[in-house]
């Protein structure tokens, strides 16, 4: 039987020594040409997607395709993200699928099946999903992730600069982001496995690192996706801010980068597939190990 989310990420974690994630992101405009036309040719995107993933599996363990960057290309792009989560499984790697569902009853089932449930759905193993329609639209998801093994990783307080417009708004006290990590604190038992960490995840932008420590406070089980770090200017420290010691180091989560290790300049500057190969994997190198060394305790 397949083991819980949260103790095979943080079992990938310590094998890499490293809480990179690799964020999926395809922009025609930046693609290659040596790939094809992604504008035109959704083979472009198959092409280079699967080429990230495998310079990615052997830096870090997790990788995070954004959905709605793939469904910009129409059923094909659809067709294609679905393609290259299947990818990430045989090169042994966890999916973690950037979708922010978020509604209500049997749409919120539907949402489930077709991101965590197995073909025609994606078999992701974990989803992101947006809680500010309530409780009742997580139920879905946590109840497949329990009963599959999966992961719900919430948007708590997320890292894009107008999240302060909702998510610092004060309710009783206290903003509402960590109103929803109170919400959620209890329900992290349901996906809790022997590494005594949750399965449900809590988006903690990196570029808030104190509210990412007060996070951890209020949710001490679960295993954080932390955005930001990189491209969106948050540092390796940043993005660990909340991580907790542990024997192997500063541990709770992983770190997303995905522009800065897809796009770096000396790949754009590329003109064989060679030199983008080798510009990618040392800025996948230069990530993996800025974070190592900011967990190293």
């Amino acid at each position: 039987m397949t083991a819980p989310f949260a103790d095979r990420l943080i079992e990938s974690v310590r094998r890499f020594d490293t809480p990179l994630c690799v964020g999926l992101d395809p922009f025609a405009d930046k693609i290659p040409a040596f790939f094809g036309n992604a504008r035109d040719d959704t083979q472009a995107v198959l092409k280079f997607g699967a080429a990230l993933i495998d310079i990615a599996a052997k830096h870090c363990g997790v990788l995070k395709p954004q959905l709605g960057l793939f469904e910009q290309f129409g059923e094909m792009g659809y067709a294609v993200a679905r393609m290259l989560c299947e990818h990430a499984h045989a090169q042994g790697m966890i999916v973690i699928l950037d979708a922010k569902r978020g509604d209500i009853g049997t749409t919120a089932e539907g949402y489930a099946r077709a991101t965590l449930g197995p073909k025609p759905g994606f078999a992701a193993d974990c989803v992101t999903v947006n809680p500010y329609m309530g409780k009742d639209t997580l139920e879905p998801f946590v109840t497949m992730a329990q009963r599959e093994n999966k992961g719900v990783a919430v948007l708590v307080r997320t890292s894009n600069p107008g999240a302060g417009d909702v998510q610092d708004l004060q309710v009783g006290g206290a903003p509402v982001w960590r109103r929803v990590a109170e919400m959620l604190a209890p329900e992290t038992q349901r996906l809790l496995g022997a590494s005594n960490w949750s399965g449900l995840m809590a988006v903690a932008g990196a570029t808030y690192p104190e509210e990412a420590r007060s996070l951890r406070e209020a949710m001490p089980h679960a295993l954080f996706l932390v955005p930001g770090y990189g491209a969106q200017g948050a540092s390796a420290a940043d993005a660990v801010a909340g991580f907790v010691a542990s024997g192997k180091g500063l541990e709770g989560g992983v770190v997303n980068s995905s522009r800065g290790v897809s796009y770096p300049a000396a790949a754009q500057a590329a003109t064989t597939f060679a030199d983008w190969r080798a510009a990618i994997n040392d800025a996948m190198a230069q990530a993996a190990a800025e974070l190592r060394a900011a967990t190293t305790r």
